[in-house]
């Protein structure tokens, strides 16, 4: 592997907003460096997005430096050492060189360096702690480069000790791997995240779930999921008798249909049935509203949906149901079915959600009343047996049809 970058080859090195904060920060003898993910991706030909940036300066003159040259500067983190750089509209993350002075498992205190092997040995992965200057020289420390070379997720020095500083780096040693490793995991890093798993109850709810979801939208994340239970690690987050059968046919699915990963539908597939371990596990992980409501009605088999469905009768349902909770169910149940990935029947009621727009009714209470109805319940009434009808015929009769069945109605309920 290169131990270079070639600027040319690399548009977000040589992108003007990168170019205005690196040339603030290096300016007067000042230093900076690229570091962790997009250095990493560069490196390994991938797609590079959020661009991080080192500095031995102090937050106070990183924010001096980008204000002055009429760059955006945001103090996200500078207790920490974090200065957010906007340029051109884009943020880059500038941190000042640090070392830990004390970890709990969960937080860490800081203190500032000049050095920038102590800023590397702070980090969690040797592939992570990779900085590139801006002509493309890349700084290893720790054996980054042999390690992306092999794919290998390896803990900077001591993996227990690592982990200690924070036990959220168990669940990012499965993660990474997912995203970056091949073969086998580290077998030190492995023994270590078996050996401090206890740990992982200690971690927040909140860093849990972000943690688990990136790792869930891996492109196949099941290999470190198995490791993961058979190691008794997932039980210290999820409930038992997962479904990971259903889940490496979920992802087989998404796959063949050319579906986007969808991290919040493969935990579904992952629970067990029934709506109580989607709560627990919504709750746990605090997910939003919007979220666990989701991941609580994708846990709840609708026995109606099947591959077998008639268009007609899913439509039926697509009206009664929100559509992005039909389609969770159409997926769910197709990965746990024995239906081909290809099945056209399962094809078929996916497109229709994928199609489908609820048709709006086309009557309202000014059209019951105008056909001498009081006002009341009543009103409501007629309207939901008219509407049932037109369901019935899916969705067919205009509003002229519609109108003649309500007045039919209005006649038969007069003396």
């Amino acid at each position: 592997m290169t131990t270079k970058l070639d600027p040319n080859a690399h548009p977000w090195m040589t992108a003007a907003a990168t170019r205005a904060v690196m040339a603030a920060l290096t300016a007067d003898g000042g230093q900076a460096r690229f570091v962790g993910g997009a250095v990493r991706n560069a490196l390994l030909g991938e797609s590079v997005s959020d661009v991080d940036i080192a500095t031995p300066l102090v937050p106070d003159e990183i924010m001096r430096r980008l204000r002055n040259a009429g760059l955006g500067a945001v103090p996200t983190g500078i207790d920490h050492g974090t200065v957010t750089a906007v340029s051109d509209g884009k943020p880059f993350e500038v941190t000042t060189l640090r070392r830990d002075v004390a970890t709990d498992g969960r937080h860490a205190v800081i203190a500032f360096t000049t050095d920038w092997r102590e800023d590397a040995a702070r980090r969690d992965f040797t592939i992570n702690a990779l900085y590139a200057d801006e002509g493309g020289a890349i700084h290893d420390y720790f054996g980054g480069l042999a390690d992306l070379q092999i794919r290998r997720v390896r803990f900077v020095g001591d993996a227990a000790t690592r982990i200690r500083e924070d036990y959220l780096r168990i669940l990012r040693l499965f993660r990474f791997h997912a995203w970056y490793g091949r073969g086998e995991l580290d077998a030190n890093a492995l023994a270590a995240a078996v050996a401090e798993r206890s740990g992982l109850k200690r971690l927040s709810g909140e860093r849990v779930q972000k943690e688990l979801l990136r790792l869930l939208e891996a492109k196949d994340p099941t290999a470190p999921l198995r490791t993961m239970e058979r190691e008794r690690i997932l039980g210290e987050l999820l409930p038992a008798n997962l479904r990971l059968e259903r889940l490496e046919r979920l992802i087989a699915i998404e796959n063949a249909n050319g579906l986007a990963r969808d991290a919040l539908l493969r935990l579904a597939a992952l629970l067990p049935d029934g709506a109580a371990a989607a709560r627990q596990v919504g709750h746990a992980l605090r997910l939003s509203n919007a979220a666990r409501d989701r991941l609580i009605g994708a846990a709840e088999k609708d026995a109606r949906i099947e591959g077998a469905l008639a268009h007609r009768a899913a439509r039926k349902i697509l009206y009664d149901l929100h559509t992005e909770f039909f389609r969770d169910q159409v997926l769910l149940q197709w990965a746990a079915s024995r239906a081909s990935v290809e099945d056209a029947g399962w094809r078929g009621l996916l497109s229709l959600a994928q199609a489908w727009r609820r048709p709006a009714f086309p009557l309202h209470g000014n059209d019951v009343m105008a056909l001498g109805f009081e006002e009341g319940p009543q009103i409501g009434a007629a309207l939901k047996d008219v509407e049932r009808w037109w369901v019935e015929q899916d969705f067919a009769p205009g509003r002229a049809a519609l109108l003649e069945r309500l007045k039919q109605a209005s006649d038969t309920a007069r003396p």
